[in-house]
């Protein structure tokens, strides 16, 4: 979760934790971390972490870099709060313009393995317009293949 949507939509954030989702820091705000100082880091995953508990009474102990880009200062800042990082094995690149549901689908849904993390958005925040809802459309397609592959999903990584 972003800090800032959190504030922005508290219930929604309250409502993914109460479906049992594993919620993950995602930072304050959407910002490559290579970009930032020592101490802009730990500023923006300390607001993230109080936004998160605030709102949702849940602990956060993974962390996912924005862009899947992590400095050596930030892998340690993460990995200082006891936090473990979390990438991703299939990109669906969801929030490019060109994406279609198809396209979408295809980049993270062929050729399948058990324990791949998808990687998807659920706004358009922090991409083109309109892309969660190519997301969305992509997601019955996804699920199929999923399914004709003997594979399930979870809330919980790792398992």
């Amino acid at each position: 979760m972003v800090g800032e949507q959190v504030n922005r939509s508290p219930r929604l954030a309250a409502e993914v934790v109460a479906a049992g989702h594993t919620v993950a820091v995602h930072g304050h705000r959407h910002r490559n971390l290579l970009r930032l100082t020592p101490r802009q880091i730990a500023d923006d995953l300390d607001r993230a972490r109080t936004a998160i508990v605030d709102t949702t009474a849940t602990s956060p102990t993974l962390h996912r870099a924005p862009y899947g880009i992590y400095s050596w200062p930030a892998i340690a800042a993460v990995r200082a709060r006891g936090w473990t990082p979390l990438l991703w094995s299939r990109w669906g690149r969801d929030w490019a313009r060109r994406a279609t549901p198809r396209t979408i689908a295809v980049k993270v849904a062929d050729n399948l393995k058990a324990g791949d993390v998808l990687l998807l958005h659920d706004a358009d925040d922090y991409s083109a317009e309109g892309s969660h809802e190519r997301t969305a459309a992509a997601l019955p397609r996804i699920l199929e293949a999923i399914a004709a592959q003997g594979l399930a999903t979870t809330t919980q990584p790792g398992r």
